[in-house]
């Protein structure tokens, strides 16, 4: 039995497939993991012994570019993501599971397809499911619309506005590759039984009759890498530090998160630990009270801190939770706004007012997370941890 999961987007999108990717390789199956060809990916592959196959353009330079992507040439870049996904194709094969990018999960399954094998669609927050329950939060254009338009409504136009975009460049790639026209390109990507990997304290799923998702539990590998030595060392120093980093965020609207946050947390009596990430954040003197760290173990940091301040994606946020750490998050785009409103929701932290912190908001922003303290530690015990072993038994079940 092979595998192959399929996931074009940034280090959020490309961990929880290293989840699934080890618990379907224990059941016996051989797996390989499409992403883009970033090195921080290829190495966190090739740590856990799973074989990548390198597709598109590397994701890191795209997002922390001078010039961010923007929508012109967006169907031409489509059909490049598409054209990679069959290039790459899926020879020997017997089940595609694929997330990221909808051109990018519409090319996988239409080599699913052409190969007639079993898909499976993942998604790693609900805002890309058509539901009555709430409009759409991650919409494919600018949308003007008056405050009474229904739920419903406004997922059929956003499902028009996916076709306007991807939807010729699709059925080009398709055409060429001997397949017929899709009828909607949403439809077509979320497939008969989406997959919704996130846990369902932290991110609770309303069933709805028009869709049937299965909510597995976030996927996640359990991470015995140790700490480097020095960070060791820093965090035996002392009493225990508050965390800040924004992942895979460029933070270009705040050049100065790294000083804003080492400032609040020493205000607030702390040691800090700042995480370069994307940005490339840094320290804003030598004193002996903070500490910077770039690639590391964030299940085994997060749970020694005495709170994270973070930008809210889904895999980050899970691992705070499961820390019992109280969070600070400052949501940049994307599904971080919600991820932000579920942490203030179970009172587990703070969800910060923007994008951009200053001295001020962050540091009433810290201030109620450590207030979250207990609440913390409680809503900690509740996350599931098996999510990833319950994909991987409903991927191979699906192989039957």
């Amino acid at each position: 039995m092979r595998v192959l999961l399929s996931g074009y987007d940034s280090r959020g999108g490309v961990e929880p497939l290293v989840a699934l990717a080890v618990r379907l390789r224990a059941r016996g199956a051989d797996v390989r993991v499409c992403a883009p060809p970033d090195e921080e990916f290829a190495r966190r592959l090739t740590g856990v012994g799973v074989e990548m196959v390198p597709v598109g353009q590397a994701v890191r330079p795209l997002v922390t570019g001078a010039k961010p992507p923007t929508a012109k040439g967006l169907p031409e870049r489509a059909a490049e993501l598409i054209a990679a996904q069959f290039a790459a194709g899926a020879q020997g094969c017997d089940a595609v599971v694929a997330t990221g990018l909808v051109p990018a999960v519409a090319g996988a399954r239409s080599v699913a397809e052409q190969r007639g094998i079993p898909y499976l669609y993942a998604t790693f927050q609900q805002l890309t499911l058509p539901t009555p329950h709430h409009p759409p939060r991650l919409t494919h254009a600018n949308l003007s619309l008056p405050s009474d338009t229904g739920h419903r409504a406004l997922w059929e136009l956003e499902a028009r506005n996916i076709d306007a975009l991807f939807k010729t460049p699709l059925d080009a790639q398709r055409a060429a590759h001997g397949l017929p026209p899709v009828g909607g390109v949403l439809g077509y990507v979320l497939g008969d039984r989406p997959l919704l990997a996130t846990d369902p304290v932290l991110d609770p799923w309303r069933e709805t009759a028009e869709l049937d998702v299965v909510q597995t539990g976030a996927w996640i590998v359990p991470d015995d890498r140790p700490l480097p030595a020095g960070l060791e060392a820093f965090l035996n120093a002392g009493e225990p530090p508050v965390y800040a980093g924004f992942g895979s965020m460029p933070m270009r609207a705040s050049q100065d998160a790294a000083r804003v946050a080492i400032e609040v947390i020493r205000a607030h009596g702390r040691r800090a630990v700042v995480g370069q990430g994307w940005a490339d954040l840094g320290l804003a003197d030598d004193r002996d009270d903070c500490f910077v760290v770039g690639e590391v173990n964030h299940q085994a940091l997060f749970g020694r801190c005495a709170a994270v301040v973070h930008h809210g994606g889904a895999g980050t946020t899970t691992t705070a939770t499961r820390s019992g750490a109280p969070q600070v998050v400052v949501p940049q785009g994307g599904d971080q706004p919600y991820w932000a409103g579920r942490v203030a929701e179970l009172g587990i932290g703070a969800a910060h007012d923007g994008p951009v912190p200053t001295v001020e908001s962050l540091s009433s922003a810290l201030k109620t997370a450590f207030e979250a303290q207990a609440c913390a530690t409680a809503v900690a015990a509740t996350i599931r941890t098996d999510g990833a072993e319950v994909a991987a038994k409903l991927v191979l079940d699906a192989m039957k």
